[in-house]
């Protein structure tokens, strides 16, 4: 082969390899801008959740809650109106089915007792037909016991995943996923607080599904990132990590669109009772594509994994099975 055939076929894999690392290079800078968005998000979400808090529901603060129907539809910004000038004190006011069936909110500390004969003088004042549903009084104690207990449900879900994560890919990666993880409830709990949403046990639920939803996602694109590093010995671990997470893309993206569409519906049909448990599940699953993709891949790169270590641990495995 001449000299000249050499600096061709030299310069057609030059060609080839720069061809495949502009792409790689344009979508690191993508997954770069969403890791350092997704960082802001954390740093706003932390502020609101310290300056505002969140607006705990009567499930955690305690109060009175009754619930009524009205045999006529009744516009929710008058019946509201006509409580204030009735109720002493701030109230939730909260209808489903036409503005038909109403449920009150109180706090504690209401000097109002809401019961049914408060609800019979009411009726009578106002001459809507009012039938009485329910009258509950949930305790300050009980909510605390609930803040106490979903603050430890998440803390051990977040260690048992650590452990897990841990044993089954490498620390690294594990601290990528917790810190994906950390920013899902974080930015969901931040925007709960920036809007003054109620925050009841719905939305803790909700919350709790996240985690679980985010750590799939995490795992996914952790084993691919796995795969790569053993199968791509020549590649730098940006571009390793870049090319994990474009071959996971499009299934993150399909799975995040079908469970959006039904968190949709659950939103715009599942009424009152379900919109702060559908407004969490929906926030939660959107920023959490963005975490697994921006940041579950990127932490790891960025605290020091290397592919020389899966490489090395697969030729360990080679020689401990030679018999």
């Amino acid at each position: 082969m001449s000299s000249k055939s050499i600096i061709r076929n030299d310069a057609n894999v030059l060609n080839k390899t720069e061809a495949l690392a502009a792409p790689l290079a344009t979508f690191s800078k993508y997954r770069l801008a969403g890791f350092y968005l997704a960082i802001t998000l954390m740093v706003l979400s932390a502020l609101g959740l310290g300056f505002k808090g969140l607006n705990l529901g009567l499930d955690f603060t305690g109060g009175y809650m009754t619930e009524f129907t009205t045999s006529q539809s009744i516009d929710k910004g008058q019946m509201q109106n006509q409580l204030a000038t009735y109720l002493t004190g701030d109230f939730e006011l909260n209808s489903r089915t036409a503005d038909t069936q109403w449920t009150i909110r109180q706090a504690d500390d209401t000097a109002h007792v809401i019961n049914k004969d408060w609800l019979n003088n009411f009726a009578t004042q106002t001459g809507y037909d009012i039938t009485p549903q329910d009258s509950v009084f949930i305790g300050s104690q009980v909510g605390s016991e609930l803040v106490d207990n979903g603050g430890l449900a998440l803390l051990v879900a977040a260690i048992a995943m650590m452990l897990y994560l841990t044993w089954r890919f490498e620390w690294r990666l594990a601290c990528g996923s917790l810190v994906a993880l950390v920013h899902d409830v974080l930015v969901v709990l931040g925007l709960f607080a920036w809007l003054g949403l109620p925050f009841d046990l719905t939305v803790l639920a909700s919350v709790l599904a996240i985690i679980g939803y985010s750590l799939n996602d995490s795992i996914v694109i952790g084993d691919r990132l796995r795969e790569v590093m053993r199968a791509k010995t020549n590649m730098n671990m940006s571009d390793i990590v870049d090319t994990a997470v474009k071959s996971t893309l499009t299934r993150s993206l399909i799975t995040s669109g079908t469970t959006l569409a039904t968190i949709g519906a659950i939103w715009i049909f599942g009424g009152q009772p379900l919109q702060g448990f559908a407004i969490g599940l929906f926030a939660g699953v959107v920023f959490g594509t963005l975490s697994s993709i921006a940041v579950s891949a990127t932490i790891p790169q960025l605290i020091g994994l290397k592919p020389e270590f899966y490489q090395h641990r697969a030729q360990e495995l080679l020689v401990n099975d030679e018999p």
